[in-house]
């Protein structure tokens, strides 16, 4: 099997780890297989891959969409390093407000796995990063919101004191506040 799949402290949210093949000239690696997916609890249709290319101390998030354009999102770091945050913002959920992180990078190749429901969030370690994911839910700008990347009652240890921010998401309510429908499901 090409992939490893695990469940983090918020099950929901698998890091799933890619077998490279290497030699002199490099590696080959799959990024994403669907029935290997599937088998492992990842039962998602990707619409539409995206890519982000960040500097040194950017952080983007906390960011969510509300429905019918809720999105599921598979991420990986092309290039660069980066800290990747979720958060469960399905209200009524046992991890309601908690987070979990992981690092991506191009050296490690680990991609996480984000379902809907959750906020996400990533800031930069490296002097720049290219992040690629594919999502479950095309754009909508009319569905789009975000939460506070520093919201005390979430408590997200990110790994930069003074974050270089988008003036949107200098503006993002706290998530008691967060226009936010998501409600937790068995």
């Amino acid at each position: 099997m090409p992939f490893s799949f695990q469940p983090t402290e918020i099950p929901d949210v698998i890091l799933v780890e890619a077998e490279r093949y290497g030699d002199a000239r490099g590696f080959f690696m799959e990024t994403y297989q669907q029935g290997e997916f599937t088998a492992n609890g990842i039962d998602v249709q990707f619409v539409q891959d995206n890519r982000s290319h960040s500097a040194r101390g950017v952080l983007r998030g906390l960011h969510f969409q509300l429905e019918p354009y809720a999105q599921g999102k598979l991420l990986m770091a092309l290039t660069g390093v980066i800290f990747d945050v979720a958060v469960d913002i399905r209200q009524g959920s046992p991890t309601y407000g908690r987070w979990v992180s992981a690092i991506l990078s191009m050296e490690n190749g680990r991609m996480l796995y984000i379902p809907p429901g959750f906020a996400h969030g990533f800031c930069v370690l490296s002097q720049t990063a290219d992040l690629v994911y594919k999502v479950s839910a095309p754009y909508s700008r009319e569905c789009e919101r975000g939460i506070a990347w520093d919201d005390p009652a979430i408590g997200i240890d990110w790994p930069v004191t003074d974050p270089i921010l988008s003036a949107r998401d200098q503006q993002n309510p706290i998530l008691t506040e967060a226009d936010n429908t998501f409600v937790y499901h068995l």
